[in-house]
């Protein structure tokens, strides 16, 4: 299921930046995502992993999000319009 805004609805427009691990999945460094008006983190989660079901749902399991530089503590978070969303898969190293 899509959540893609139809044509003539207000939209909110997200652009997501994918890190390490979520990059190899998605297989791009970034996306812009158009979701309908009132969308939350939750949903663009949700057409991420309808655009890459392959390698990114684990992925996005494990990963934290920032929503514009902020942790994202709760996915049902609303998405404000040309917020950027950035997906960081656990890193290793000190």
């Amino acid at each position: 299921m899509s959540v893609s805004a139809e044509v003539g609805q207000h939209a909110t427009t997200v652009h997501v930046r994918f890190f390490a691990s979520a990059r190899a999945a998605a297989g791009v460094e970034s996306e812009l995502l158009s979701l309908p008006a009132g969308s939350r983190v939750t949903d663009a989660l949700a057409e991420l992993r309808d655009r890459h079901p392959e390698g990114l749902p684990k992925v996005l399991e494990v990963s934290s999000y920032l929503l514009d530089g902020v942790a994202v503590r709760d996915v049902d978070n609303p998405l404000p319009d040309g917020a950027e969303l950035d997906v960081l898969p656990p890193f290793a190293g000190g």
